[in-house]
């Protein structure tokens, strides 16, 4: 194995139903990044799916958390779900422009563009996608697909070719949902799958949804997460993470099953595993 870092955190950290859970009952909301800091190396910030980031609040969070975490950050959804011919590029632009405080202290990993179930395999949408990333220039990216059709060779290649990483999902195995089971477990539950197909660009990023799949559509977002991981279900991820690490430059893992605290749970749980 090289020298590859590992990173492990949660998906969002500005939950107050964690107090009691992770926070502690009697701490201040404006205590709960350096808290977060103490515990984990790292954070996917999803805020900025609905809104802008500005650099001053940016700079904000690297000097509560101390330069101890290192950052994701989900792209807007005015470049992946609601895209402005017209305007997606002054998005990006904007949204970069935002990230200095992170790229300036080596704290950013990746920016997410997470796609939506309905963004098909289309030869527009390929352009897009190469445009988008292009507007990107220096700045890492990793993308998520919702839709299983992009799992395909010549788009890892491609992704590979840009130095673009792809996000793996654990998820509720639906239908053309690009689900990810490790543990083999279930009817039709999917294989770890090839090295080859584990990373693209220099990084590894794996990304823990739940398997609420009958919350997953129609409901909202608390509901859809609200599960909580069995030691069983994360230990045949160790393998899966070691492989990664074999060849990447590092490799970051967020729970995003937030309800109840039970992201916090599920990625202290990892980081023993992987200890």
């Amino acid at each position: 194995m090289n020298d590859c870092e590992l990173l492990i955190g949660t998906s969002g950290y500005d939950y107050d139903e964690w107090k009691g859970v992770f926070y502690p009952a009697d701490l201040k909301k404006e205590d709960y990044l350096p808290y977060y800091a103490e515990v984990f190396n790292a954070l996917e910030l999803n805020f900025t799916f609905y809104k802008q980031p500005t650099a001053p609040q940016l700079s904000r969070m690297v000097e509560r958390t101390g330069g101890k975490v290192k950052f994701a950050i989900k792209g807007n959804r005015a470049f992946t779900h609601e895209v402005d011919p017209g305007k997606w590029k002054d998005v990006v632009k904007e949204f970069r422009e935002a990230l200095y405080p992170f790229a300036n202290n080596d704290l950013l990993t990746a920016v997410l563009l997470e796609f939506p179930y309905s963004f098909h395999y289309t030869d527009d949408n390929r352009r897009y996608l190469a445009n988008l990333i292009a507007e990107f220039h220096d700045t890492p990216v990793v993308v998520e697909f919702r839709q299983s059709e992009w799992l395909i060779e010549r788009v890892y290649d491609y992704l590979d070719k840009l130095r673009a990483g792809i996000c793996l999902c654990d998820m509720p195995e639906l239908k053309n949902l690009p689900a990810l089971n490790a543990s083999g477990e279930g009817p039709g539950a999917r294989d770890a799958p090839a090295s080859r197909h584990l990373l693209c660009g220099p990084s590894g990023y794996l990304r823990f949804h739940g398997r609420n799949a009958e919350k997953w559509y129609g409901t909202n977002s608390r509901d859809r997460y609200d599960y909580l991981y069995s030691s069983a279900q994360l230990e045949p991820y160790v393998e899966l993470i070691r492989r990664m690490m074999e060849t990447a430059k590092f490799v970051q893992i967020f729970f995003n099953n937030h309800a109840k605290g039970q992201a916090t749970v599920n990625a202290r749980k990892m980081k023993v595993l992987m200890e």
